[in-house]
């Protein structure tokens, strides 16, 4: 059975790996939050930022890609995943059933978010934008993390209400700021 991995976050514009084959994919029964707590890449502990996860909620759906792994770098991609996105522990992995816009049904390896880790946070859009826009980790700043995952989304199509509000008012506080 192939290896497909689903992308809902920065795995959408940097999976790290060649995907075989990318299609659009729908998840149901979880959303795309900020949600985690980012004390490593977009973050410290000291001023952590966000990072999206996958987090369940009733009746909700999350559009992102599936992304095929070929075969021959299954074991290498899968041991690259583990180490970025198990580092903290606050994601788990878990097999999910995708629905394909090709009209296929795959099962999808995905990063989901354990809403007992220190790092998991409900946080209303105001904080989130304001945490956004102030942090800085180890792969660079919190807010460009949010420019190419909005600006992925829309190149596929994905609306997304709240990630554009989150970038039209990230951009109003750095330009205050900056005045």
């Amino acid at each position: 059975m192939a290896l497909w991995v689903f992308g809902y976050g920065s795995l959408l514009w940097n999976p790290g790996f060649e995907p075989e084959e990318s299609v659009l994919a729908r998840l149901d029964g979880y959303h795309r939050s900020f949600c985690m707590l980012s004390v490593h890449h977009r973050g410290t502990d000291d001023d952590p930022g966000l990072v999206l996860a996958l987090d369940t909620h009733e009746g909700a759906t999350c559009t992102g890609l599936a992304l095929k792994v070929r075969a021959e770098e299954e074991a290498e991609v899968l041991a690259y995943l583990r180490e970025r996105e198990l580092v903290s522990s606050a994601y788990y992995e878990e097999h999910v059933a995708l629905a394909l816009t090709d009209g296929r049904t795959i099962e999808a390896l995905a990063y989901i978010v354990d809403r007992d880790h220190r790092q998991y946070v409900q946080l209303d859009l105001e904080t989130q934008a304001r945490m956004i826009a102030h942090a800085h980790g180890g792969r660079g700043p919190n807010a460009e993390y949010l420019a190419n995952t909005a600006a992925r989304l829309d190149h596929l199509a994905i609306h997304d209400p709240d990630m554009d509000w989150l970038v039209a008012r990230v951009r109003d506080i750095s330009g205050t700021e900056r005045a």
